[in-house]
């Protein structure tokens, strides 16, 4: 028996499942409840909802999993962050591009943040750039400390070829400022792609102590109802971490809502290969799955104005959602009404039209139509049916354009619809097909969390030596499923998922960069109750 939780904007989400007879899983109990600003006692609510909608025993639960929007938000809010410092390795190159160069002001501010630049890096090749200067750094950890910086993002060029430097570096740094001081290393985060990869760890670095905090937060919250079962966290790209790897690496949760809401949809339509259009109370966000994950964005995702590179799905997003305002627009204009991008979120039930509000929502719309029946009806029997049919017209084109966007080709791809807000879609999307609505569609999400696996990836650059190619490959495939086993996978599930190999024929010496990501389900321990 596991349990599935979502925190979004508008609602937190949460699914009881266990295995079916058949294979598969069943959904024994499904709820929705309003998130909370402290988002933990809306988890705690969550649980008691499930608890009375299908009576269980805590002690039969055999994990949890959590998507949770905390950190991002964080980002975005430029709050709770911790001040920062980055320190790169790299000269005497990189020097005309110093840490944090492309980021917004109001984030350097919000870190405190402080860029250093010392002597290190490799080559692609793992050649030197230039060796380890242990004073340098010794002087660049007395500045930190006389700061206050209370976090550390350590970059060295090409550390995912060879992690030497960053590793020595945060030696002696940690022996300078103290094992209390969180050191994040960039090999650990990001992929190829110096600034990127530095960007992700400088975030990471900032939410480290707000993950220590939000961890125990959740644990105690899933404690406090008497659930002893492990505690996991989605990831980006649709896997799973345990409560440690999360205090050391919280940037990996940026988008689990989306990924999750599209793995519960690759589970519930059982198509492998779609796009998936999840509607929840402020956005509609679009992705598309291929074999039943994600696809990962190709370049570099931009997170609240910071370039990164660590694993994003490529997903699109429109301020479209059931708490999305909807307004008539001047009188005499034909333009007709414009929904969105601005949202009552989790003020939905005090400001809609049908909770007695006075504010028109996309769920009033929803209501009027007959395509949704909460509240009271007869709060919004006085719009007038023209309204109601030119308002979720707007929202059919503005998301079946956003789907349109997402295709990579003219060969049909069906579209399936989850989350709350689906039911604003129409049945089919002009151009595109049916739209499809599995069964416990709203809560898609939070099923997504529960059914994740555990991956491993390995994203690195290799000189490969003429007749190697075949032994280096393997070499690279084996390591990402021993890294999904040493991360929870059970070793008899792991298979060998996406695979990438691209020459790169501007760096000398066969350079080939490999990308090999394995997935397993994830090893779970029977508890024997006495």
């Amino acid at each position: 028996m596991r349990i599935g939780i979502d925190v979004g904007g508008t609602n937190t989400d949460a699914v009881l499942l266990d295995d079916a007879p058949a294979g598969g899983v069943r959904v024994l109990a499904a709820v929705k409840s309003a998130t909370t600003d402290d988002v933990t006692s809306g988890i705690v609510g969550a649980l008691t909802g499930l608890q009375a909608d299908h009576p269980f025993s805590p002690t039969d639960v055999d994990a949890v999993m959590i998507g949770t929007t905390h950190f991002v938000n964080a980002l975005v809010e430029a709050r709770r962050l911790a001040p920062t410092a980055a320190l790169r390795l790299g000269l005497p190159a990189t020097a005309a591009l110093p840490p944090m160069v492309d980021w917004p002001q109001r984030l350097v501010d919000a870190i405190a943040g402080r860029g250093y630049l010392a002597h290190g890096g490799h080559e692609f090749d793992g050649r030197r750039i230039s060796p380890l200067d242990p004073d340098e750094l010794r002087r660049h950890a007395a500045d930190m400390a006389a700061h206050g910086v209370r976090s550390v993002a350590i970059s060295s060029v090409f550390s995912p070829v060879t992690s030497e430097c960053e590793l020595a570096a945060a030696e002696i740094i940690a022996e300078e400022l103290g094992q209390d001081v969180p050191i994040s290393l960039s090999h650990e985060i990001g992929r190829v792609g110096l600034l990127e990869r530095e960007n992700a760890t400088i975030v990471n670095a900032a939410l480290r102590e707000l993950a220590a905090h939000i961890v125990d937060a959740l644990a105690g919250a899933v404690q406090g109802q008497g659930i002893t079962a492990p505690l996991y966290l989605s990831q980006n790209d649709g896997t799973l971490m345990d409560v440690g790897y999360t205090r050391r690496y919280p940037v990996a949760t940026f988008a689990s809502g989306p990924t999750n809401s599209m793995r519960g949809a690759a589970v519930l339509s059982g198509l492998g290969t779609c796009a998936v259009v999840d509607v929840g109370g402020t956005t509609s966000d679009v992705g598309v799955l291929t074999a039943g994950f994600p696809r990962e964005a190709a370049v570099e995702v931009s997170v609240a104005g910071v370039r990164t590179n660590f694993r994003m799905p490529d997903v699109l997003s429109v301020g479209i959602g059931g708490g999305s305002l909807v307004r008539t627009g001047e009188p005499g204009r034909s333009e007709g009404p414009t929904v969105g991008p601005d949202s009552v979120g989790y003020q939905l039930t005090e400001r809609a039209l049908v909770f007695g509000g006075d504010t028109l929502t996309a769920t009033d719309i929803a209501v009027a139509a007959g395509r949704a029946d909460i509240g009271d009806r007869s709060l919004v029997a006085g719009l007038s049916r023209e309204l109601v049919t030119a308002a979720l017209d707007r929202i059919a084109t503005d998301v079946a354009d956003v789907v349109d966007r997402m295709r990579i080709s003219a060969d049909p791809l069906p579209v399936v619809a989850v989350g709350g807000g689906s039911v604003l879609l129409p049945d089919a999307f002009p151009g595109l097909g049916a739209v499809h609505r599995p069964e416990n569609f709203a809560v898609a999400n939070a099923i997504g969390a529960a059914i994740a696996q555990v991956g491993g990836e390995v994203d690195r650059v290799y000189a490969i030596e003429p007749g190697r190619r075949d032994a280096v490959v393997d070499a690279a495939k084996q390591e990402a499923v021993d890294r999904a086993v040493a991360s929870g996978a059970d070793p008899g599930s792991v298979a060998l998922g996406d695979f990438d190999e691209v020459p790169i024929p501007y760096l000398p010496g066969n350079a080939t960069r490999i990308r090999a990501k394995a997935v397993g389900d994830l090893r779970l321990e029977r508890r024997v109750t006495r």
